[in-house]
């Protein structure tokens, strides 16, 4: 089938590649519609590697998918041929300690798309877990089923916050993972997200998503909470830019025993500043990836309490995704999500 196949750093092709998947009794077979590319796609494009995570023979990029089902297994109840679907790109060892404890994330054993070795969604038809396969409503389209992926991430920032009805959020980075995160947050009951960037074009997206924007150039975050707060300090902080600065300065808006979450990965280690954290008694939390929220997610989004519509900034049809990367690697600050259409 063809597919785009990252050959090396900064080598993409579209090529033919021999895929073979059969569809066992609880599994599906998708036609691939629209993929979303995510910053961990651009990144092993132009460094072939994430950490530990290094390319070491030529894989097909994407995890951020929707699509139609074209076959389904012998087993399956909740899909037919024709739907419309969304998938989650991680399927763990459905014995595993992790998942038995509801943690299926956090499996060392996962295979998650788009993670060396594992081929990624960028090709014409996967095969897929049917229990990780999610019908779209009527009212979402294949690009939103797209989005539910990061939108995933954003709902498990807000899940591990413990958000009550009324709380100020913080989020400190405007970018995908950051817009999700505080619509995320004022859909899980937060009155007010203060969210913040260096780029004023995705501050005025997220303006007109309901956040409150700030732009950390010419303003003061702390000011800026403090008089949204009286004084009191963000419930909640998301910090989902990876930015050191950042980091380090996560404690800052927050109230006394409030919480931060840290959503964002700084390609290095960087400092944490303890002391501001132990001072305010600051619960920290983390997360990694997502565990039980796509139902959720596609939920808000059906209601339309949550609309992605908006962050899809940029498409392109497959043939060519090669420069939908290189547009990607180097987007103008308009820009947000950049979708490839396979159909």
């Amino acid at each position: 089938m063809k597919a785009l196949l990252l050959k090396e750093t900064k080598h993409l092709e579209i090529a033919d590649v021999d895929i073979k998947e059969s569809v066992g009794p609880n599994d599906v077979r998708i036609k691939i519609h629209t993929v979303g590319i995510c910053g961990s796609d651009v990144h092993y494009y132009l460094h072939g590697r994430i950490g530990p995570f290094i390319v070491k023979e030529p894989m097909v990029l994407g995890h951020e998918a929707s699509g139609t089902v074209i076959e389904v297994g012998t087993n399956v109840k909740n899909l037919k041929v024709g739907d419309r679907v969304c998938m989650e790109p991680g399927i763990p060892d459905l014995n595993s300690r992790a998942t038995l404890l509801g943690m299926y994330n956090l499996d060392p054993a996962v295979r998650f798309w788009a993670t060396p070795p594992i081929h990624g969604c960028l090709r014409e038809t996967v095969v897929h877990p049917a229990m990780f396969t999610f019908k779209l409503p009527d009212n979402v389209s294949f690009g939103e089923g797209a989005l539910v992926e990061p939108l995933a991430v954003g709902m498990q920032a807000a899940k591990k916050a413990m958000i009550q009805a009324g709380d100020v959020a913080v989020v400190t980075g405007c970018g995908t993972i950051g817009m999700v995160t505080g619509m995320a947050a004022l859909a899980s009951g937060c009155s007010k997200v203060i969210i913040t960037d260096t780029l004023q074009p995705k501050l005025d997206l997220a303006a007109k998503m309901g956040m409150t924007a700030v732009n950390i150039i010419k303003q003061d975050l702390k000011t800026v909470v403090d008089k949204a707060t009286d004084g009191w300090g963000a419930d909640v902080v998301f910090e989902a830019s990876g930015n050191e600065n950042a980091v380090l300065h996560a404690f800052e808006p927050l109230r006394p025993g409030g919480c931060v979450v840290f959503i964002g990965m700084p390609v290095e280690p960087v400092p944490v500043d303890i002391v501001s954290a132990q001072a305010k008694e600051a619960r920290i939390e983390t997360i990694f990836r997502y565990a039980h929220v796509y139902p959720r997610a596609i939920n808000l989004m059906e209601s339309g309490k949550i609309n992605v519509k908006p962050m899809i900034t940029d498409t392109y049809k497959f043939a060519d995704s090669i420069k939908a990367f290189e547009y990607a690697a180097n987007p103008k600050p308009t820009s947000v999500k950049v979708a490839i259409e396979m159909q």
